[in-house]
């Protein structure tokens, strides 16, 4: 009895390995990825610079994916209501994240959020690094950085800032102490809106990521200065801040996308080189280039270290700086 009993035992061996593979495979042939519409939560309005992003980069994953991929705005303090939302999603690669950086890399030191920004996401890829302008409203009186510091400091108070995120307002602070005067900081929901205040004459000026070049082009706004190293290709006559005399202030920022925590690697793996290959196409490249934004695309361990990186950076700014959060 004992080698049949053997046999017996071995066979049921192989039919449960059996099972296990075929329910395996037909699980995996069921449900392959995407199997069904992809949600890239974008936490700020539309119109903004990580809107405008997601709209040029959703219709060539959808194409990609062979599956609709479509844009949610969530915008809302700071940023943290969408990024909240993505990170308690299902880790299924069917709600991704496109973000800024500010609420991975600012909102968590300046404020409580409801998320741990490096343990409750997946990093997929990098997707452009961020500059920007600084612009005033056409009818504001000045042309020069040294023409708007002489304005607000004859003017207390009375100057306004238009910031859409935590990284501009503490931008607007930095400018304030820069400067020496006293310019009012104004919080918008988004660059989109911020964009929107100023050209209405809401408020002065704006660090704007250069979404609203076309105004300038149109001259509803006037450029003062660019935040970034060098001139801008775009604005060759336009001087940087440090240029203007103003040191140590810059924007530093970048589009990412990222997934909830303990999304399967081999779909993190997948999204990262889709987004790598759409960053490269001549025709994402050009557009960019026109918004003046430098495409970049990474693997998911260079974002995290990007992530990582850019945190203890505001960390050390946030703790010199006299920001005060709303």
């Amino acid at each position: 009895m004992a080698p049949t009993f053997s046999l017996l035992r071995q066979t049921l061996r192989q039919l449960a390995l059996f099972t296990l593979f075929a329910l395996g495979s037909w699980a995996s042939a069921a449900e392959p990825y995407p199997a069904k519409p992809v949600r890239i939560v974008v936490p700020f309005g539309a119109g903004g610079s990580t809107d405008v992003f997601a709209r040029l980069v959703a219709p060539r994953l959808s194409e990609s994916l062979k599956q609709n991929v479509f844009v949610d705005s969530m915008p809302g303090a700071d940023g943290t209501i969408g990024a909240s939302a993505v990170a308690r999603a299902a880790p299924d690669g069917y709600t991704l994240l496109m973000t800024a950086a500010s609420p991975l890399t600012l909102a968590p030191v300046l404020q409580k959020v409801p998320y741990d920004p490096v343990k409750d996401f997946s990093p997929i890829s990098l997707m452009v690094n961020l500059n920007g302008v600084l612009a005033v409203n056409a009818a504001l009186p000045v042309r020069t950085m040294q023409e708007f510091a002489a304005e607000a400091r004859s003017r207390p108070g009375r100057i306004s800032f238009g910031a859409g995120t935590s990284l501009l307002r503490l931008i607007g602070e930095q400018l304030k102490q820069s400067l020496q005067a006293d310019i009012t900081v104004v919080p918008y929901k988004g660059t989109g809106p911020q964009l929107n205040a100023v050209l209405a004459g809401e408020v002065d000026a704006v660090v704007d990521p250069f979404v609203g070049i076309s105004h300038i082009k149109t001259g509803k706004l006037r450029p003062l200065a660019v935040l970034q190293s060098s001139r801008s290709p775009l604005l060759p006559d336009v001087p940087t801040l440090e240029e203007a005399g103003i040191k140590g202030i810059t924007l530093g920022s970048w589009t990412a996308l990222l997934a909830p925590a303990g999304t399967p690697p081999a779909i993190v793996a997948r999204l990262s080189a889709e987004v790598t290959r759409i960053m490269a196409l001549p025709e994402v490249r050009e557009r960019l280039v026109t918004l003046y934004q430098e495409p970049v695309g990474s693997t998911p361990a260079e974002l995290a270290a990007t992530l990582e990186t850019d945190l203890a950076k505001w960390r050390r700014i946030a703790k010199d700086s006299n920001f005060k959060p709303n």
